[in-house]
């Protein structure tokens, strides 16, 4: 967080809940502000992010927009280019295939294709991932596909207060921020400083400090790696996790940093493990001074190469859990890799 943020009272609010104080403030600040997405209006949104912001601001600013991503997405786009700063929210993130002519096409690329006298300051929120039993078509984390697209910054908030902070930030930037929030962490509660505080949008996070072994997590893997570090504790194995918070650009240094002093690194991701956020930090550190500081192979844990089942077994065993990353650290002290 920034400096600012000692300076601010807390109170505890779950994850949704810091993520439309954010909304409420940014609306309160900046009269270019806007809401769009599809019910996000009286209905307060598919995960009631939303709220009762509709009543407070009107539907002018807080607009729900038919059912077309695609038309949504361009409007949105197009609002950014006049000079509004829309915050515009997908239902799912799968749903955002839909728009990725506006998102990958458009908002990502005009800035450079018009010389830099223009800019799109939009940002997309996007639920993802897992765990609530929504099948195949609504449970996907591709967080590695927008993160491909030079032009968009990606980021993956872990934290009631990181969800806050980086969307006030996101509202600020003057280039499209893309922003996924695991659906399991919006029921999350922890302490959340009260008034108006960014977070960077380009910084990861050490959760908790290791000496034996790098675990870096995102999204909703992040609360499962530091379990899993607690747990491998009392096996004698210490793991220092990092929370990635962004996909696009990542913060190579705290990584690096870390797997120089620890030698070991895991990657946790929820995406499909091929091509997938883990194999871009494998390259990273393959390609850098650090792996000269490896004693093991890095291992990845991500995905499985298939859709998201809809059975909760099938659906758990299609994900790393707590136990996967739990095994994993003991494998690669173990060098049973």
């Amino acid at each position: 967080m920034n400096a600012q943020t000692s300076d601010l009272t807390t109170r505890e609010m779950s994850y949704a809940e810091a993520l439309r104080d954010a909304m409420e403030i940014a609306l309160e600040r900046d009269e270019r502000v806007i809401l769009m997405g599809e019910d996000i209006g009286v209905y307060g949104g598919a995960f009631q992010v939303t709220g009762d912001l509709v009543h407070r601001f009107g539907e002018d600013r807080v607009m729900d927009t038919p059912i077309s991503e695609l038309g949504g997405a361009g409007v949105a786009v197009g609002a950014a280019l006049t000079g509004l700063r829309p915050i515009f929210e997908f239902q799912f993130s799968d749903f955002a295939m839909l728009a990725m002519e506006q998102i990958a096409n458009q908002a990502a690329k005009l800035r450079y294709m018009l010389g830099g006298e223009a800019s799109v300051p939009l940002v997309i929120r996007m639920p993802a991932g897992s765990g609530t039993g929504a099948a195949a078509q609504h449970s996907q984390s591709l967080e590695a596909w927008f993160g491909h697209v030079p032009g968009l910054k990606v980021v993956q908030p872990t934290t009631p207060a990181d969800a806050k902070g980086m969307l006030l930030a996101a509202v600020e930037d003057p280039d499209p921020v893309i922003i996924f929030e695991h659906k399991l962490l919006y029921k999350m509660k922890a302490e959340v400083p009260e008034g108006y505080y960014t977070v960077p949008l380009d910084k990861a996070e050490v959760r908790r400090t290791g000496e034996d072994v790098t675990i870096v997590a995102s999204g909703g893997m992040v609360p499962r790696a530091l379990e899993a570090a607690e747990a491998a504790a009392a096996q004698g194995h210490s793991a220092e996790v990092i929370d990635l918070r962004s996909i696009r650009p990542i913060d190579r240094e705290t990584i690096l940093s870390s797997v120089r002093k620890t030698g070991r690194l895991i990657c946790v991701y929820e995406g499909v493990r091929t091509m997938g956020v883990g194999a871009e930090i494998s390259a990273m550190v393959a390609e850098s001074d650090a792996f000269d500081f490896l004693d093991a192979p890095i291992l990845r844990l991500g995905g499985a190469e298939a859709p998201i089942p809809y059975n909760p077994d099938l659906e758990r065993a299609a994900v790393p859990q707590t136990a996967d990353i739990e095994h994993a650290i003991g494998r690669l002290m173990r060098r049973e890799v």
